[in-house]
């Protein structure tokens, strides 16, 4: 018996060994974010240095090892803030905007870019609104206070420890930095 090579089964074949390749989605940019987030507030840029001793405290409050970068930070005249951070999904990093109240609490968050494959549903506004009014004070852990999404974990998980790291920015350096220059004034 001779065997004659089926065009399509090659085909076939080659399609199966071909790896699944993330596509980079972006949701909004930080320009789109911040009129989302602050619509009627004016931000200014204000970059800080994030010290050893912060980025430490940082980690240990929320178990991202990823640094992070100090010169992604707006703030407002009225104390709000606005930080861009980024966190590992699974493989791929997560950019996103979360807004701080001058009270401390978070305003909102919003995805700017998902390169994963699976776990984009943490862009969907039904899951991100279990922030609003979280502050560091609050556990912001997923399946305590923060839910789950099945299929996501890694994602929701990233997502939030990230999330818990900037309210501790905010509780260690932003909040100190808005009252000096309220006190300056």
């Amino acid at each position: 018996m001779i065997w004659k090579l089926n065009p399509l089964a090659i085909l076939s074949l080659t399609m199966i060994s071909i790896p699944i390749v993330a596509h980079a989605k972006i949701y909004v940019s930080i320009e789109q974010a911040q009129k989302i987030l602050f619509s009627n507030k004016a931000l200014s840029k204000n970059p800080i240095i994030i010290t050893d001793d912060l980025q430490e405290k940082m980690r240990s409050a929320s178990s991202i090892r990823h640094p992070f970068q100090g010169e992604r930070i707006w703030k407002s005249t009225d104390g709000s803030w606005l930080v861009i951070d980024e966190v590992v999904g699974k493989h791929e990093m997560i950019t996103y905007a979360v807004a701080i109240n001058p009270n401390g609490s978070i305003a909102g968050i919003e995805v700017l870019e998902y390169v994963e494959s699976y776990g984009y549903e943490v862009a969907e506004a039904q899951w991100r609104k279990q922030f609003v009014g979280k502050t560091a004070n609050d556990p912001i852990k997923l399946n305590q206070d923060i839910q789950n999404i099945g299929g996501a974990t890694l994602s929701c998980k990233h997502l939030t420890d990230g999330v818990k790291r900037i309210t501790v920015l905010y509780d260690l350096a932003l909040k100190n930095t808005h009252l000096k220059l309220s006190s300056n004034k």
